[in-house]
């Protein structure tokens, strides 16, 4: 990775252009062209750099939900429990954890209702509780990593 590269994940983290042509603005803010950037980013993704390039939604703000959810995963069946609850598309990502609670995920839905049936759902499969943490209060950490 480059300067340029660095220079690119550093821009593109402060705000993607909202416009008929963004990576055109983008490319022009780096004094690149557009074709160069899209190249660069396609190589920063097809050698591991990025592993993510997109937007995130607001989901909330879309009518849909998410909330924190988690199981007491009996340590003979973790893996298994693991797998029902990943094989649900509404669960975005799913985490081991140190403490009595120790299988963490998110789940999200389209709509509020859908976080409710989809906690149903997974306790029926597993036979576990699931607790339900949904966000009380939202802060802005506004993350940026430095390249």
């Amino acid at each position: 990775m480059d300067n340029l590269d660095r220079e690119i994940i550093n821009v593109l983290q402060d705000g993607f252009p909202i416009c008929n042509a963004p990576y055109r603005q983008v490319a022009l803010t780096l004094n690149i062209t557009e074709a160069e950037l899209l190249a660069r980013l396609q190589n920063l993704r097809a050698n591991g750099i990025l592993t993510r390039f997109g937007p995130l939604y607001n989901a909330e703000q879309m009518g849909g939900a998410l909330t924190l959810a988690a199981v007491k995963a009996p340590e003979d069946r973790f893996d298994e429990i693991a797998d029902i609850i990943n094989a649900f598309p509404e669960v975005a990502h799913n985490y081991a954890r140190r403490h009595t609670l120790n299988m963490w995920f998110v789940i999200a839905t389209e709509t509020p209702e859908q976080v409710r049936q989809t906690i149903d759902a997974i306790a029926q499969q597993t036979g576990l509780t699931v607790y339900n943490m949904p966000k009380i209060k939202e802060y802005f950490v506004n993350l940026k990593l430095e390249a």
